[in-house]
């Protein structure tokens, strides 16, 4: 098993901090490459927030940098709010209780807010 650079790990870190939902997963939303990263994506897709998704397959460092950095066997990853939610299972619970809306229109709107509020700033000049 090799080691995983420092660089890698800065870069998902980077990715995850600078991302509001950002889903690591083997393949594209449009070609999923496995059925866990393709449920995992219906079920984000199912709310209607943006989401950006970094395709592991493409980047072995990545894939399995990923996993050390979260300490986390099994892609895909959802981050939210530069935190680790969980892989497909700990997802899908979260969506079948309810728990998953909150957080993602919680950050989904913060993060809107930030890209440009609709009100006026207090800008003098």
């Amino acid at each position: 098993m090799s080691e995983i650079s420092q660089e890698v790990l800065d870069q998902i870190d980077e990715a995850v901090k600078q991302t509001p939902i950002l889903l690591f997963m083997k393949g594209t939303p449009t070609f999923p490459q496995c059925g866990f990263s393709a449920r995992t994506i219906q079920v984000l897709e199912s709310y209607g927030v943006p989401f950006r998704t970094v395709d592991v397959l493409a980047n072995p460092l990545v894939r399995e940098g990923v996993k050390e950095y979260a300490s986390w066997p099994t892609v895909p990853q959802l981050y939210v709010g530069g935190e680790f939610v969980g892989g497909c299972d700990i997802v899908c619970e979260m969506h079948e209780s309810g728990e998953l809306a909150p957080v993602l229109e919680q950050v989904a709107e913060s993060a809107q807010g930030e890209a440009g509020s609709p009100e006026p700033s207090d800008a003098s000049g």
